[in-house]
């Protein structure tokens, strides 16, 4: 009788499996995001896609995509953020509870800065 010499990938097989199994339970539990609490609208509200996506949270904070930048900040870079990453789209999204000006001051160095259409999310009402 002759040594078998071959592995034995069953084992191997499980384990891979499992890992997967792990990596698709644990991937959307992992994705971060900003907590904003959006206004809801009667209107049909837009979704963001894959553009450039601008929020405020309910402290003031922006964020650009996930980097927070002060309102200095998001000035003096929001043209080349625009030019660079925004060719699918510029969307703001705002906390329901921030103060109409700080919206209207981010949405203004939006428009300044040459984005022609700014799309704001907002969630839908629900049906009564």
């Amino acid at each position: 009788m002759g040594l078998n010499a071959e592995i034995n990938v069953v084992s191997l097989i499980d384990v891979m499996m499992l890992l997967m199994v792990i990596f698709m339970i644990t991937a959307p539990i992992m994705q971060g995001g900003i907590d904003i609490n959006l206004p809801k609208a009667e209107a049909r509200p837009l979704e963001p896609k894959s553009g450039l996506v601008v929020s405020i949270d309910k402290n003031g904070g922006i964020h650009v995509d996930e980097t927070v930048l002060t309102f200095s900040e998001f000035r003096a870079s929001f043209k080349s953020l625009a030019t660079e990453r925004g060719r699918e789209g510029v969307y703001l999204r705002a906390d329901a509870g921030v103060p109409y000006g700080s919206v209207v001051r981010v949405l203004a160095v939006m428009r300044a800065s040459g984005t022609p259409d700014v799309g704001l999310v907002a969630e839908p009402e629900q049906e009564r």
